[in-house]
C-alpha cells in the first residue's frame, strides 16, 4: 500500500502570525555572523576571507517552487534564507508595473487557489500558511479554432451545446463517453495529497489515513499512472475533434500532448474544471498578488527574502568521506559576496541545467560530478544532475501590450482569456500553431489605467529553442528574428479584441514588449537551460500490455549530492502551478518531522 501510494501521490501535482508547529531550538534561532577563517576556502578559485552567516536552509531561487518550500519550512519553525537574482520575487511568475499598466509574466489561467477544501497544492500551501487570495470567480474564456469560434464554459455541460451547434454527433457522443470515463480516474487522482508524501519510512504515518481512498481508487492506478492518449485509446475515445482537444489541455496543463502526459494530470484538471459549479479564479492584482501572499508567509513566520543576491555557487564540502552541499556563495548587485551556510540543506529553485553549472570545483580542486538520482534501475554514469530521461521543454514568445480601448466592446462584451490554434492537423506542439491570450483588465480593472488595457499574448512552450541558440542578444538579427516570431502573437490578439486589424491594434499601443527564450534565459538566469520552459519527456507512450505504473517518477526533492534539493519547472511533473507547489511540499517534507507534517495535513486537507 506505501508503494501504491507514492506512486499516486507522484501523480497527483497537479492572514495573522501564528506560532510555528515547533519552536526552533534555542540555539538555532540565532543567526551567526562571522569572517572565515584565512585558512578556508570557499571556492578553488577564491581564498578572500568573507562574511558568513548560519541558517537551517538555504534556498536558491524565488520562483513558485522556491518560495513555497522556503514559506512551508519557515512555517515548521526552520531558519531559512531565500536568495532571489531578480529584484522582484516570484520568478516566472512575477509581475511588474509601467505606466499604470500591470504585466504578468508568467500563468494566467487559475484555479483551486481561493476557497477551501481544495485539491491543488498550491492551494493548499497558502491555507497552510493562513494567507488568503482575494480572487474574482468567472467561468468562460473563448475559443478561436479553425472550424469555430465559440465561447464555452467550465463547470457544467454548456460545453455539449457548443459540440452539438459547430461538430458531429461522434463527438458529442464521445465527449459524454468521456465524461463518465474520467470520473473514477478523477477521484483517483485526488486520493492522495503531496502534502501527505515522504520519502523515509515515517511515510507510513503520513500516508495511513488516506488508504481506503487509495483503495478504492485501485481499479484506476494504471490509468492514472499511464500515458493519457492510452487511456483514450483504452475507451474508444476516436472523435478527431475530441482527440485534438484533449490534446489542447494536456498541452495547456503540462507542455505534452496526450501521450507525454500521465492520466493523473489531466484527471485533477478534469475534477477541477469539469464539476458541477466549477470556476476559473483570477487573484485580484494578477500573479504578483499571490506572489505576495507566499512572500507574507514566508516573512511572517521568519523567513529571510534577500532580492539582488545573486548564487555565485552551491558550495560542497566532503564530510566523512561523502561530499554534501554546506551553502552558497552570494553576490549582490554591489558587488559584495558572503557565504551563507545551511545546516540541513541547499534546495535550488534554478532549473536542474542551471543547479548544475552552481556545482563547481570543490576545495580539493576536482569537478563536482552530481546527477539526480534515478527512478529507473538503469542508472548512468553521466556525472550530471539531470536524468537522462528529462528533456527540455521548447520556450514562448511573449507578447505585452498596453492599449487604449476607446471604441472597443465594453468589458463586459470582451472575454478574458482566449485560445487560437492554427491547424488541428500540425499538432497543438507545432510551432506557432497555439497562442494563449489574457486580457486581465477585462475583470480586474485595477490592471489597467481607466479607459484601457492590458494584455499578454504568448506561444506556450512551442518556440524552438534552436531557432535562437547562436542569436546575439539585441543584435540586428535578434532584432529581426523577433520581430518575425511575434507576428502571430498580434494576429491572435487582433481576432481576440474582436477581429480588430493589426493595423489598428498598433495604433493602440502605448506600451509595447516582446520577449524571447533569450528574454527567458537572461531575465529568469537559464542561460544553461537555454530559456526553456522548463522539463518534460518523463512520461512515455505505454506499449501493448506493458504496465504504466512501473515507469513512472516519483515526486520528489533529493539528488544524488547530499544536502541538495532541486524544486521548480524542471523536475517531475514538470511546469506548472500545482506542479511547482507538488514539489516545494516534496522539499519541505525531506527535511521535518513527520508528526508536523500530520498537523499540516489536519489543516490543509478536507476529510
Amino acid at each position: 500500500a506505501l508503494a501504491v501510494s507514492e506512486r499516486i501521490a507522484a501523480a497527483t501535482t497537479l492572514p495573522r502570525h501564528r506560532t510555528p508547529l515547533r519552536c526552533r531550538w534555542q540555539a538555532q534561532n540565532i543567526r551567526t555572523s562571522f569572517k572565515a577563517p584565512s585558512s578556508t576556502s570557499t571556492s578553488s578559485n577564491d581564498t578572500t576571507p568573507m562574511d558568513e552567516e548560519l541558517f537551517d536552509v538555504v534556498v536558491i531561487g524565488s520562483g513558485i517552487g522556491g518560495l513555497s518550500a522556503a514559506a512551508l519550512l519557515a512555517k515548521y519553525g526552520l531558519d531559512v534564507c531565500c536568495v532571489e537574482s531578480h529584484e522582484h520575487a516570484g520568478g516566472a511568475a512575477h509581475e511588474w508595473k509601467r505606466q499604470g499598466f500591470t504585466f504578468e509574466s508568467g500563468p494566467s489561467l487559475y484555479t483551486g487557489l481561493s476557497q477551501f477544501p481544495t485539491t491543488n497544492p498550491l492551494g493548499q500551501v497558502l491555507h497552510a500558511l493562513d494567507e488568503p487570495l482575494r480572487c474574482i470567480r468567472y467561468n468562460t474564456w473563448k475559443v478561436h479554432f479553425p472550424e469555430a469560434t465559440f465561447v464555452t464554459e467550465v463547470g457544467n455541460d454548456q460545453f455539449i451545446e457548443c459540440l452539438e451547434k459547430y461538430y458531429d454527433a461522434e463527438a458529442v457522443a464521445d465527449w459524454r463517453k468521456l465524461k463518465e470515463k474520467m470520473e473514477p480516474l478523477a477521484r483517483a487522482s485526488s486520493a492522495l495529497p503531496p502534502a501527505a508524501v515522504r520519502t523515509d519510512v515515517y511515510a507510513a504515518w503520513t500516508l495511513a489515513r488516506f488508504i481506503p481512498g487509495l483503495l478504492k481508487s485501485m481499479p484506476s492506478l494504471n490509468a492514472i499512472l499511464s500515458d493519457y492518449e492510452t487511456f483514450l485509446d483504452k475507451n474508444d475515445i476516436n472523435s478527431k475533434f475530441i482527440r485534438d482537444y484533449m490534446d489542447l489541455l494536456c498541452f495547456l496543463l503540462s507542455g505534452g500532448t496526450s501521450k507525454a502526459t500521465m492520466g493523473a494530470e489531466i484527471g485533477y484538471m478534469f475534477a477541477d474544471w469539469y464539476a458541477p459549479d466549477a470556476a476559473l479564479e483570477f487573484p485580484i492584482g494578477g500573479s504578483g498578488a499571490l506572489v505576495d501572499c507566499l512572500v507574507r508567509g514566508f516573512e511572517k513566520y521568519g523567513g529571510d527574502l534577500r532580492l539582488r543576491t545573486h548564487c555565485e555557487e552551491i558550495l560542497v564540502e566532503k564530510k566523512e568521506g561523502e561530499e554534501e552541499a554546506t551553502g552558497v556563495l552570494t553576490k549582490t548587485r554591489d558587488g559584495k559576496k558572503k557565504v551563507l551556510r545551511a545546516r540541513k540543506a541547499v534546495i535550488s529553485n534554478a532549473t536542474i541545467w542551471d543547479t548544475e553549472a552552481l556545482l563547481k570545483d570543490c576545495v580539493e580542486g576536482r569537478r563536482q560530478t552530481v546527477r539526480e538520482t534515478s527512478t529507473t534501475a538503469a542508472t548512468t554514469k553521466s556525472g550530471k544532475i539531470v536524468d537522462d530521461d528529462v528533456e527540455f521543454c521548447q520556450s514562448f514568445m511573449h507578447l505585452h501590450l498596453g492599449i487604449d480601448a476607446a471604441n472597443l466592446p465594453d468589458a463586459e462584451k470582451l472575454e478574458m482569456h482566449h485560445v487560437w490554434v492554427g491547424n488541428w492537423d500540425k499538432g497543438v506542439d507545432a510551432e506557432q500553431n497555439l497562442v494563449l491570450i489574457s486580457i486581465p483588465s477585462i475583470k480586474d480593472p485595477s490592471m489597467a489605467p481607466e479607459g484601457k488595457h492590458v494584455i499578454h499574448a504568448y506561444t506556450p512552450g512551442n518556440e524552438p529553442l534552436s531557432l535562437w541558440e547562436n542569436v546575439k542578444y539585441n543584435s540586428d538579427e535578434y532584432d529581426r528574428l523577433k520581430k518575425e516570431r511575434s507576428k502571430v502573437l498580434y494576429q491572435a490578439v487582433a481576432r481576440a479584441l474582436n477581429n480588430i486589424t493589426v493595423e489598428d491594434l498598433r495604433s493602440r499601443a502605448e506600451i509595447e514588449m516582446v520577449g524571447t527564450p533569450l528574454t527567458h534565459a537572461r531575465f529568469l538566469r537559464r542561460e544553461n537551460s537555454k530559456g526553456t520552459y522548463g522539463g518534460t519527456g518523463w512520461i512515455k507512450k505505454q506499449e501493448s500490455g506493458q504496465d504504466g505504473a512501473g515507469a513512472v517518477p516519483v515526486t520528489s526533492a533529493k539528488s544524488n549530492l547530499k544536502n541538495l534539493l532541486l524544486v521548480g519547472d524542471s523536475r517531475f511533473p514538470g511546469p506548472g502551478l500545482p506542479a511547482v507547489a507538488a514539489g516545494g511540499w516534496a522539499a519541505a517534507h525531506e527535511l521535518v518531522d513527520f508528526r508536523q507534517q500530520c498537523e499540516i495535513l489536519d489543516k490543509v486537507v478536507a476529510r
